[in-house]
């Protein structure tokens, strides 16, 4: 069992120190959206804290996740020489 936590611990480590860049631009990006998404949707729908809080969780997740992808992509296609 050591063995696997240790392959899966080596899996992450490798995941993050080669997208290193692109995640911590996502991690930006999704506190910012959270933030923004409670204000709007609190002055422009006039809905409570926590509905804004629950939609302002869950959608960015999902931004989030295109995001990387799209960084991901992006980057692949347009490596500086």
């Amino acid at each position: 069992m050591a063995e696997f936590n240790r392959g899966i611990y080596l899996t992450a480590k490798d995941i993050y120190e080669n997208n290193k860049g692109s995640l911590l631009r996502t991690l930006i990006y999704t506190i910012g959206h959270f933030l923004i998404a409670i204000t709007v949707l609190m002055l422009i729908a006039d809905v409570s804290f926590m509905v804004a809080l629950t939609d302002a969780i869950v959608e960015p997740i999902a931004n989030a996740v295109w995001y990387f992808v799209l960084d991901k992509v992006w980057s692949s296609k347009y490596k500086k020489k």
